[in-house]
């Protein structure tokens, strides 16, 4: 089911994450059919059943350009709960593209934010993936963030190390801070895909969809830009 609302953000309301994800799948086999050459990736659980979709698939990458979103801070890119390593189980080993660009959590602030900000302004954004933070934020965007903001280092919230620590032995194991595109990063990417599943994000969504625009709920901007498709179960829709 498709709808839309008076911010022009489409919604697609699935019956589950595995139809999300074939959703998604679709709808980046449509761009690449107009064009599509450079992917903004993101990590985690939510993005998993596009990733599946598209390792099955007979799609081809290998004169495709991937940028992810971001990358934890202080763990190198073989450490198995960094960002690189999940890109390299979840898609890259299977599905090789001609470049792939993720922050380098081992790089020092002050060269690694400019190095990202050069590989987004060279390398502009067709497709955009999100998921979206229980607390609304996209990327490691967290609420306060300036819209204004492009790459930059990020302190993460107690609420996004909670969500972060099953993936670690124990929630002290979690880096506080990551490198992150800045939310005009984001919003400069042609097309925006975002989805979410369960009902600890419906208020997330409702507020991004139907609330005031703010920097409080840092997703809530997508509501300024000319395409953004929310692929969401019944869960998350359900404060709509």
């Amino acid at each position: 089911m498709t709808s839309t609302n008076p911010s022009n953000i489409k919604i697609e309301i699935v019956k589950n994450k595995d139809k999300g994800g074939e959703a998604a799948y679709n709808h980046i086999k449509k761009e690449i059919e107009k064009g599509a050459d450079v992917f903004g990736l993101a990590t985690g659980s939510t993005p998993e059943p596009l990733y599946k979709e598209i390792r099955k698939s007979d799609l081809d990458f290998s004169d495709k350009v991937a940028v992810n979103l971001d990358e934890y801070i202080g763990i190198g890119r073989d450490h198995p709960q960094s960002y690189a390593f999940f890109m390299k189980e979840q898609l890259f080993a299977e599905k090789p593209f001609k470049e792939t660009h993720i922050p380098d959590g081992l790089a020092p602030e002050e060269t690694e934010v400019d190095r990202y900000n050069t590989i987004l302004d060279e390398n502009p954004v067709d497709v955009q993936i999100l998921g979206i933070g229980t607390n609304a934020h996209i990327g490691f965007n967290e609420p306060g963030t300036s819209f204004e903001t492009k790459t930059h280092k990020v302190m993460l919230t107690d609420d996004t190390i909670e969500a972060n620590k099953r993936y670690f032995d124990s929630k002290d194991e979690v880096p506080k801070h990551a490198y992150s595109m800045g939310i005009a990063s984001i919003m400069a990417a042609k097309k925006i895909i975002l989805m979410a599943y369960g009902e600890n994000k419906a208020e997330a969504i409702s507020k991004t969809v139907n609330g005031p625009v703010t920097e409080e709920v840092p997703a809530s901007i997508l509501q300024n830009h000319p395409d953004v498709t929310l692929i969401v179960d019944e869960a998350a829709a359900s404060l709509l």
